[in-house]
């Protein structure tokens, strides 16, 4: 009796996305209102009467918005389920057409319907003229969709794809719509533009012209010359890659695997460079070791040379990014490092290897998807960063910069800027796809469910030697870094007049006290106080991506799991000027109309820096054996139960772990 009331009643996640979906129809306003996401004075002007304001069924209610009206059919149409067992056919395929409609209706009426009646000239031929008009999706308007996305993924589950796991078949459709929107979407509306030419039309013959140029494939520096900013952008991003791989993995050691004593401060300061804007980091080296720089002026008065600009260049870029994106490997190596299992360490030295030979043999193997993850997101963020080699570049041309250059400059090239996207794209996918024939099928699990209590053994003296050496080299050298930064926010004109003083922090944070309470008079108030508000919402949000994603890529099977995987990397391929400039095409009309508004950056800070997330979950949820899933799934938790209680907790470091999932390990 059971079993059969079990088999009938509706799922919790079922009853919960019909009714958002009537509560996003019905007391949600459809439309996105003019004062912002996050502002809700709506609810004190007009709603829910006022156009601007109300719900679909009001607006449908007054006469308006009649296009609104079939989507009542797909709402409807899931209460038929409710009662149903979910091995009756039509459970299935009433819930998968329902949404699927519903949804396809939905995008439909909001590409074709703008801000000026329709969108297209064939609507206008086949309808005529449309006098109404609608703005960019509301709170409404998201809420449906998402519960005709999430209605069409327990449909499809209930068809038994992955085993009918429902939270499984919905993160999957989860990531791949909001990676359609936010990545695929604005990136191919700019691309289309390498085939567009003068008149307006597609040619491939003018992508063929654009793609084949001298400045961009030349190899004019093996015999003087300036290479293309192909072969430039290759080589730094390669040399970028290692260098910061390397440093990533000293830094890791001296703290694992070290005696070193102040590990808290030297993790400080092997992240500090990672919230730093680039221009500081430019700037600070240019004052250092540029043509009149401290350091430069001193060796040349020292060794009696003539100073010259050898900063500004590849070598300037490539320190600076090495500076820039060694944190980013450490954040990956340090997980990794920790990771390895101490009990497979202390075995091999029972079987009487020296601290050497467990090093090489064992750990260092182990951490293979953390070196080659590292190396991927170094090499990548090379590729895409701007900010450096506009500073620093000089002569030394790169994709970023030349695309930057291709949208905003004099010579106004969508297409241009199209064609060098595309060769970006090409060696991240080169490099996406050389990390995973390295790594191979091997299996690189350390951590499951049996006792593992282990100390991790010291480097070995011979490497300790240079670790250290190395990793107390680039330290100095980041605090020489930022020592000139804090010097020139207290003189008067860094690099002019170096009379100390602090009016540059008076004017930027002062703060009255007043009957009323503080004011913050500060010309940098407004900015900062944006600044913690966009980075609070974008910081969560990047990070439950992230982990979902990774957690879809190493522990479920699907098909298209490699497009998947390369479709959430994609956007860290894109240089950030670029990514800017296409959802500002994209999305500055409807459907999804969010230019200008606080919501746009952090969309794009979500997505511009969700790889990292996935990356980082990937090297350290490799490690995790699938035995663990497996138990608790055998115990009767679900999928969504096992990601929650078991996978994450084990993802922290082992000093932060619960005492529970400790016993458990155990």
């Amino acid at each position: 009796m059971r079993k059969s009331l079990n088999e009938t009643s509706a799922s919790p996640a079922l009853i919960f996305w019909i009714i958002a979906g009537w509560v996003g129809y019905l007391f949600l306003p459809w439309y996105g209102v003019e004062d912002g996401f996050l502002s809700f004075v709506w609810l004190l002007d007009g709603y829910p009467f006022d156009e601007d304001f109300a719900p679909a069924a009001f607006l449908i209610g007054q006469g308006e918005k009649l296009w609104l009206a079939p989507m009542l059919v797909p709402l409807a149409a899931p209460l038929l389920v409710i009662g149903r067992k979910k091995s009756d056919p039509l459970y299935a395929k009433i819930l998968i057409l329902s949404g699927a409609v519903g949804f396809g209706w939905l995008i439909a009426q909001g590409f074709g319907i703008g801000i000026r009646g329709f969108t297209a000239d064939w609507l206008t031929a086949l309808f005529g003229d449309l006098e109404d008009r609608q703005f960019g999706m509301g709170y409404g308007a998201l809420l449906v969709a998402s519960a005709f996305l999430f209605l069409f993924t327990q449909g499809i589950a209930a068809r038994g794809a992955i085993n009918g796991d429902v939270f499984v078949v919905s993160a999957i459709g989860g990531v791949i719509l909001i990676v359609t929107t936010f990545v695929f979407f604005p990136i191919a509306k700019m691309l289309m533009a390498a085939f567009i030419s003068e008149e307006g039309g597609y040619s491939i013959a003018v992508f063929g012209s654009k793609f084949f140029d001298d400045r961009l494939w030349g190899l004019g520096c093996l015999f003087g010359g300036r290479c293309g900013v192909a072969w430039n952008s290759l080589f730094l991003a390669i040399l970028v890659g290692i260098l910061t791989t390397v440093l990533g993995l000293v830094f890791a050691l001296v703290v694992t695997r070290s005696g070193f004593k102040y590990k808290r401060a030297l993790r400080a300061l092997t992240v500090l460079p990672i919230i730093t804007p680039p221009f500081v980091i430019g700037l600070a080296l240019i004052l250092l070791f540029g043509l009149s720089g401290s350091v430069t002026q001193f060796f040349a008065e020292l060794f009696g040379i003539q100073p010259t600009r050898w900063l500004y260049g590849m070598p300037g870029v490539l320190i600076a990014q090495t500076l820039a994106f060694t944190p980013i490997a450490f954040l990956v190596l340090i997980g990794v490092v920790e990771g390895v299992s101490p009990s497979m360490e202390e075995a091999a030295q029972t079987l009487r290897a020296n601290r050497w030979q467990t090093f090489r043999t064992v750990s260092l193997p182990l951490m293979r998807p953390g070196l080659a993850n590292a190396f991927l997101l170094g090499f990548i963020e090379s590729m895409a960063d701007f900010g450096n080699p506009l500073v620093l570049g000089g002569n030394f041309d790169v994709l970023s910069t030349e695309i930057f250059f291709a949208i905003v400059g004099a010579q106004y090239d969508q297409g241009r800027a199209a064609v060098l996207a595309m060769v970006l794209l090409f060696f991240t996918l080169s490099a996406f796809y050389a990390q995973r024939m390295w790594l191979g099928k091997k299996s690189y699990t350390t951590v499951s469910g049996k006792g593992d209590a282990g100390v991790h053994p010291l480097m070995p003296t011979g490497l300790s030697l240079p670790v250290f050496i190395t990793a107390g080299i680039w330290g100095l050298f980041t605090v020489v870094v930022y020592a000139m930064i804090l010097y020139g926010s207290v003189v008067e004109l860094w690099g002019v007049n170096n009379t100390l003083t602090f009016k540059h922090y008076v004017t930027a944070f002062s703060v009255r006290f007043e009957e009323s309470g503080i004011r913050w008079t500060g010309a940098a108030w407004d900015s900062f106080w944006t600044t913690i508000y966009i980075a609070a919402a974008a910081a969560p949000l990047t990070a439950i991506v992230g982990l979902i994603t990774a957690y879809l890529l190493t522990r479920q099977t699907f098909a298209g799991k490699n497009a998947f995987e390369f479709g959430t990397m994609l956007s860290f391929a894109i240089p950030g000027t670029v990514i800017g400039v296409s959802y500002i095409l994209a999305f500055n009309v409807p459907p999804i109309e969010i230019t200008g508004t606080g919501i746009i950056l952090i969309v794009s800070f979500v997505f511009r820096n969700m790889p990292v997330g996935v990356r980082a979950g990937i090297a350290s949820m490799s490690q995790l054996d699938k035995s663990l899933d497996e138990s608790s799934l055998t115990l009767g938790a679900n999928s969504w139960q096992t990601f929650r209680k078991i996978i994450l907790p084990l993802l922290r470091p082992r000093s932060l772990r619960p005492s529970s999932t400790v016993l458990c390990e155990r």
